[in-house]
């Protein structure tokens, strides 16, 4: 059976293998653990999907191979080896046990072309191009054969800048094939008066000049990116490429919360067993928040042009990690009161600091709350975590003197950032949506109720 790299969360188009726990010539059972894959979201074991004999193995330690890529081979009593490298028909697969990691083989989402058993030659010398699901879709959608783009990233990886790039360099260049090779085969497009569907919103835009490859001199120290590192900066540059970023600040006089907190912490710590910070507040006001205005709970469908409206509210909550950043999710927060979100916290931020997080636990957020406000800042310009349409920070709290009914007080402010993805939502209604989290953060004070 040919096992291939599975999808380790929405959004992740490819993971990096970290480690081998089996060799060829090893026995392996169905689910147990067969290597180590670290994506910018998680590292996870992968159980096999089947029991039989480890017989090859394709990804080496270290490599980076995208969703769908072939991973290794397991031989499985009473089935005959495919030696011609063509994918057999695997069997139904039984339910996962309860704690279990996603099993790999198909991975859950197929492309197009994986459904085909036997492709054209066009779509054969795609799919042999080193590069991932994402880039290939954006291909499809300019009408690029990926056989004639210069892949710049690393073994010659075609990346989302490459193919902007081909489609700005002069048609001659696009044009002019290799010496005695074939042209490329490039589909025509479909008339504009006979398409089935409107045309997907294009995801990339125009890269930066290209610049000279930096120098580093003796003098300097060359850092080598971690699988972890180098995934958040691929998926940073994929958030700016396919959601038009906007930003919306707003100043709230969280006054009346510092005064309830400073009342209650004590008591609840010693009732509860885990510290009341004020992000659980702020996770209860993006609640109140999405009530009124559904829209930012939602993701926007580069495939099909719309716009889904997520119905659970899964918050996800960016925690800062050794190696980089990682998004634990807190599912159904709108059924959770103040101490449930707080024991939910502290639970996902202390595995996610530990390394113990599952995949189920970084995966189906629907908005993210960021708090860069404990490292200091006071303001900031957060970056979409894809496919969600919106992410907000709350910045520091800090005293300061304002002017309220013509006097000047002190008080305890605290600024929110929320960038959103303006194909989704306007600043009409991403200020609606903070206007009402600030109203609700503004309405808690040293008397209200803490349940």
């Amino acid at each position: 059976m040919l096992v291939k790299m599975p999808q380790l969360g929405e959004s992740v188009t490819e993971g990096t293998i970290g480690r081998w726990l089996k060799s060829p010539g090893d026995r392996v059972e169905k689910y147990e653990p067969l290597v180590e894959v670290t994506t910018d979201k998680v590292n996870a074991e992968v159980p096999s999907p089947v029991s039989g004999t480890l017989t090859r193995i394709v990804g080496e330690e270290g490599q980076t191979l995208a969703v769908g890529d072939l991973v290794c081979e397991i031989a499985v009593e009473g089935q005959e080896a495919n030696p011609s490298g063509a994918e057999g028909e695997a069997a139904p697969s039984a339910p996962l046990p309860q704690g279990a990691a996603l099993p790999v083989g198909e991975p859950p989402v197929l492309q197009p072309e994986a459904r085909t058993t036997m492709p054209a030659p066009a779509a054969a010398a795609a799919t042999a191009v080193r590069t991932s699901p994402y880039v290939r879709r954006l291909a499809r959608q300019a009408g690029i054969d990926l056989a004639a783009v210069p892949g710049t990233g690393p073994g010659g990886r075609v990346r989302a800048e490459d193919i902007a790039a081909f489609r700005e360099a002069p048609p001659k260049a696009q044009a002019a094939p290799a010496a005695g090779a074939p042209a490329p085969s490039v589909p025509p497009r479909a008339p504009a008066a006979v398409a089935a569907a409107p045309a997907p919103i294009e995801a990339a835009s125009r890269p930066a000049p290209r610049t000279q490859p930096m120098v580093a001199s003796d003098e300097d120290q060359v850092l080598e990116l971690t699988p972890m590192r180098r995934s958040i900066a691929e998926h940073m540059v994929r958030t700016k490429h396919t959601s038009p970023h906007a930003t919306a600040w707003f100043e709230v006089d969280v006054s009346g919360l510092v005064a309830l907190r400073e009342r209650v912490k004590t008591a609840f710590t010693e009732r509860e067993g885990v510290p009341l910070t004020y992000l659980p507040f702020v996770i209860q006001a993006v609640v109140e928040g999405i009530r009124s205005f559904p829209i930012l709970n939602s993701s926007f469908d580069n495939e099909a042009n719309r716009i889904v409206l997520r119905r659970h509210v899964n918050i996800g909550v960016a925690v800062a990690v050794e190696d980089g950043l990682i998004v634990p999710v807190i599912r159904d927060a709108d059924g959770l009161s103040l101490t449930g979100l707080a024991r939910r916290l502290d639970d996902v931020i202390t595995r996610a600091r530990r390394g113990t997080l599952t995949l189920d636990d970084i995966q189906g957020g629907t908005f993210t709350v960021n708090n860069p406000g404990s490292y200091g800042s006071i303001l900031s310009t957060p970056l979409i975590n894809q496919p969600q349409a919106a992410i907000l920070s709350m910045e520091k709290i800090v005293k300061r003197a304002v002017v309220i009914s013509d006097a000047i007080a002190v008080r305890s402010m605290m600024n929110l950032s929320m960038s959103f993805d303006h194909r989704v939502l306007d600043g009409a209604v991403a200020n609606l949506f903070l206007s009402r989290v600030k109203e609700y953060l503004e309405g808690l004070g040293p008397d209200s109720p803490v349940a």
